[in-house]
């Protein structure tokens, strides 16, 4: 099944391998994201809906990713790489620029 999906173009870790949740998220556009985060790094995830659960448990609805147990610590490292986004002192050197040239 899992050579089923690579040959549709849609690269998923093989269900009998252990599998471990990297990211989970209340919005599927954010999910998405974050997917296509680690597919552009090459690792390989599923995404998830958790929405079964919202049944038995009102608030836990949303999206999960999982990702083979090997690839966790670089999906995880690569994710919150990607929350920092550009150091919040990057605009501030500019401006510091700015005041020494005047």
């Amino acid at each position: 099944m899992a050579e089923q999906a690579k040959a549709m173009g849609e690269p998923r870790p093989d269900p009998n391998e252990k599998l471990v949740k990297v990211f989970d998220s209340e919005q599927e556009s954010e999910a998405m994201v974050v997917k296509g985060l680690l597919d552009s790094a090459g690792i390989d995830s599923d995404l998830k809906s958790s929405s079964l659960l919202q049944d038995a448990f009102p608030g836990l609805g949303g999206m999960i990713i999982l990702v083979r147990e090997e690839d966790g610590e670089k999906a995880r490292n690569l994710i919150a790489e990607s929350r920092r986004g550009v150091p919040a002192s990057e605009p501030d050197d500019e401006h510091d620029d700015d005041e020494t040239k005047a």
